[in-house]
């Protein structure tokens, strides 16, 4: 049986966590992120732009109304990351009559 590697900038936790909302619904901003993933500002600040740096996502920022309103959004290459992430992931389950 061969197994994949998983994408270690996407299996930590809170990354993964963003990657798959961000999959599911193609953007999000960061208030948002924030409850759905329950993590602290700082700390998913400091792993959405590790996302961003393998440009996996982007970032639109602007504002809404008077306040800074942060958009994030998954690129083709995320999108593709993702993929072969899941991909991976599968090489390590049992196939069931697959």
């Amino acid at each position: 049986m061969e197994f994949k590697l998983l994408d270690p900038l996407i299996h930590v936790p809170l990354r993964l966590a963003a990657m798959s909302i961000l999959i599911a619904e193609e953007e999000a901003d960061f208030v948002g992120l924030k409850k759905r993933i329950e993590a602290t500002g700082g700390n998913l600040s400091v792993q959405l732009e590790k996302l961003q740096q393998a440009n996996y996502i982007k970032v639109e920022k602007g504002f809404k109304g008077k306040m800074q309103h942060t958009v994030y959004k998954i690129t083709d290459i995320g999108v593709a990351a993702f993929e072969n992430y899941l991909d991976a992931l599968r090489s390590y389950l049992p196939s069931r009559g697959r």
